[in-house]
């Protein structure tokens, strides 16, 4: 007959249990990570490639020397994503409006950048720029007779 602490030495039904759901817990956990890993790579590259997209159709926009091109915008496809990854569709416009300053005008981009099935990201922004081309020579000349006007005034050379 076996002696009683010859039996004892193996592990019992519920410690291998125990030891099995610490194990697939733990699995579970570090599976988990990984994915949210992974997740973050990819979201991280397609931020990447969205502001390469955003910054090549703003520097369309700058490259327009006609306001109303300019303002219709334009649109392109982006398949430097690869063979693996969908296309990219960019379309950006233009809200232009012209200053009290000479050549100056605020303008708001607008651009829209969809790729494959996810939801459009649409980017919004405003600025000021000098764009000479854009002015209509007539409220050029408006413009600049304004401000010499006004230079003189501060200068005391014309009456109130």
């Amino acid at each position: 007959m076996p002696s009683r602490s010859h039996a004892a030495r193996g592990f019992t039904l519920v410690e291998v249990l125990i030891g099995l759901v610490i194990f697939a817990l733990t699995t579970v956990v570090l599976g988990s990570a990984y994915l949210n890993v992974l997740q973050g790579y990819e979201s991280a590259r397609s931020a990447n490639a969205s502001d390469v997209d955003l910054e090549y159709a703003r520097s369309q926009l700058l490259a327009q020397a006609d306001l109303q091109t300019a303002q219709n915008g334009a649109e392109f496809d982006d398949t430097s994503t690869g063979a693996d990854l969908a296309s990219r569709h960019v379309k950006w416009t233009a809200d232009i409006e012209p200053t009290d300053t000479t050549d100056l005008f605020t303008v708001t981009f607008t651009c829209t950048i969809t790729e494959g099935s996810k939801l459009p990201d649409k980017v919004t922004e405003t600025f000021m720029l000098v764009r000479p081309t854009w002015s209509d020579p007539t409220t050029r000349s408006t413009l600049r007779q304004n401000a010499a006007n006004r230079v003189a005034l501060v200068q005391g050379k014309q009456a109130q």
